[in-house]
């Protein structure tokens, strides 16, 4: 492995300084969960000369609810978030997401802003010693496009409409669904704002930008939400498919929805036509049924994975029936 400098830092102004002294040259450490693999493995052309770990910063790691909203620190380990009561009882979607990723093992270590902020997967992406300088590497070409596409975009491409990989999350969605704000060490950002696809790059964040918070709106009163979730298994794999809805509802009636895929194409995909379908309507099998179909309206899938476009539609059906 090459050599780099590690820094254990105890002050968000401490990071953000190193992370301006490097110039994109270094990399935030917090759980390690994607970014060591991807060291190892040397798949992007150049190496961090610097890991700031920041780890070691108090304060970070919290649950609480505050002035309406739910608040969690950045470095909050996913384990953590899936089992709190709080999160579990008014903010299922995201209780369900978080249980649903990866490991146990590696919900011990991975952390919500990691969550958040990981690598695409794209297996030509991924490839050991940068085999495939593809363009979210900044080379000239998608190596998908004309291989394996089992796992690939049904909605298109990105970075001049080539790139096909896409967002791998699960906590992306579930809170794209609950509304929430992700705020950093510059800004508060939207989460429908916040996700970018760029030459090695998944967001918005700037070369010397840290997540330091997420910040949800309470729900609504009678408010229900689910997170469901398409892998070939259920601990480890990253999702085929996932899908995070939130539904109010009052006097048996749909007032508010919102339907988000994830999986399915190189941002999280929030299915604005398939809310529409439920809206003042009491959700039937009928209705949920033309909410998927709504959901994938304007699919364009590839030729390796047209099967994802049914494993879409049934998860929202799914999950609309599941969130009366």
């Amino acid at each position: 492995m090459k050599k780099f400098a590690h820094f254990n830092i105890t002050t968000l102004d401490e990071a953000v300084t190193l992370l301006r002294r490097y110039r994109g040259r270094a990399a935030i450490i917090a759980g390690g969960t994607d970014l060591l693999g991807k060291m190892k493995d040397r798949i992007l052309p150049s190496y961090p000369e610097a890991l700031i770990n920041v780890k070691t910063i108090p304060g970070l790691d919290f649950i609480k609810e505050e002035n309406g909203r739910l608040k969690i620190g950045a470095l909050t380990r996913l384990e953590d978030i899936a089992h709190n009561r709080v999160v579990k009882e008014g903010y299922a979607v995201l209780s369900e997401a978080a249980h649903r990723t990866a490991s146990p093992h590696l919900r011990e270590m991975g952390t919500i802003g990691g969550n958040l902020c990981q690598d695409i997967r794209c297996w030509y992406y991924r490839n050991a010693d940068n085999r495939f300088p593809c363009l979210r590497k900044g080379g000239g070409r998608c190596y998908a496009q004309a291989g394996d596409t089992r796992y690939h975009s049904i909605f298109g491409g990105s970075v001049e409409e080539g790139c096909i990989a896409v967002h791998p999350s699960d906590t992306a969605p579930a809170l794209l669904a609950l509304k929430a704000d992700i705020k950093t060490t510059k800004r508060t950002i939207g989460i429908e704002d916040f996700f970018q696809v760029k030459v090695t790059k998944t967001t918005v964040l700037d070369e010397d930008e840290i997540v330091t918070e997420i910040h949800i709106p309470k729900p609504a009163n009678g408010t229900k939400s689910t997170f469901l979730k398409f892998a070939l298994r259920k601990s480890i794999d990253f999702p085929i498919v996932n899908c995070a809805v939130t539904i109010t509802s009052s006097k048996g009636k749909v007032e508010a929805a919102r339907i988000c895929l994830n999986a399915v194409y190189v941002i999280p995909y929030r299915a604005v036509e398939a809310e529409k379908i439920i809206l003042g309507q009491k959700i039937t099998e009928v209705n949920a049924a033309a909410s998927g179909e709504a959901a994938v309206e304007g699919a364009t899938p590839l030729k390796d994975n047209q099967y994802m476009v049914q494993v879409a539609k049934t998860l929202v059906k799914r999950a609309i029936l599941a969130s009366q």
